[in-house]
């Protein structure tokens, strides 16, 4: 079955997923839920809500992922760089390749796309 020509995230019913994250947990005992809305056919692409409690990770991005915050506050720090402190209503990229640490200080709800 094909995707349709456009999904609109409120139209979606997805499962919650629950802790499906793969990063190394490095403080505190952050609880994720994934709530993916769109996965294409070939499952290159990833769209949905993302929901984690307070507690840092490392991180190694393979993928290209948008980003919106809808709720909370995270402090990313790519490695050998300075932090970047994100809150709701911020719109970012990370792009593939990125190394370091993200921190979950106030838990965040976000939407995202990985491509």
């Amino acid at each position: 079955m094909s995707n349709p020509p456009i999904t609109v995230l409120r139209d979606t019913h997805p499962l919650p997923v629950l802790d499906a994250c793969k990063w190394e947990k490095l403080e505190g005992d952050p609880h994720t839920v994934n709530l993916n809305a769109y996965n294409s056919e070939d499952g290159s692409k990833i769209m949905g809500t993302w929901i984690c409690t307070p507690g840092k990770w490392r991180v190694d991005y393979v993928k290209w992922e948008y980003c919106h915050f809808q709720e909370g506050y995270c402090i990313i720090t790519p490695d050998g760089q300075a932090p970047i402190h994100l809150k709701a209503g911020d719109i970012f990229i990370v792009e593939p390749g990125m190394k370091g640490t993200w921190e979950v200080v106030e838990t965040v709800r976000k939407y995202f796309v990985f491509a």
